[in-house]
């Protein structure tokens, strides 16, 4: 948990700023999941703080929804174009990815839980990069 929250600090995803009084808060949960290894024992703890995506309202908190999917058909062409000329494939995860996209409306999230401040706990965070879990965050990913 504290890794996810250090990779926020790093990327300067969110500020602290005082609870608006005309403007929705989305609330934030933590997602738990063990990574396995190939014989399926467990390897390590992943952590990760999603935004409550599914408490925002269309016309309120974003306007539209957006999902970047590749088509089947390309998928094959590209891995045929690579195999016929002999390119090195490499897969690659990454594991911050929409913490680099900046996002173009005023978002308000909850302080995780667990991890409140505890001068100011009343707070929330303004985001200025996208947060998993937002409905807006794969748009603003694209985008960038």
């Amino acid at each position: 948990m504290q890794d996810e929250l250090s990779q926020f600090e790093k990327n300067s995803v969110w500020t602290l700023v005082e609870r608006p009084s005309f403007h929705p808060v989305i609330g934030t949960k933590w997602v738990f999941r063990n990574k396995l290894n190939d014989k399926g024992e467990i390897i390590r703890n992943k952590a990760r703080l999603d935004a409550k995506g599914y408490a925002q309202e269309e016309g309120i908190n974003f306007d539209e929804t957006f999902a970047p999917v590749a088509r089947l058909e390309s998928i094959r062409m590209f891995l045929a174009f690579a195999c016929f000329n002999d390119f090195k494939l490499f897969q690659m995860d990454v594991k911050s990815a929409f913490l680099n996209s900046f996002i173009d409306q005023e978002v308000f999230v909850e302080q995780p839980q667990g991890f409140e401040n505890k001068i100011f706990s009343n707070h929330v965070f303004k985001l200025s990069k996208t947060l998993y879990g937002l409905k807006q965050a794969p748009r603003a990913w694209y985008e960038d």
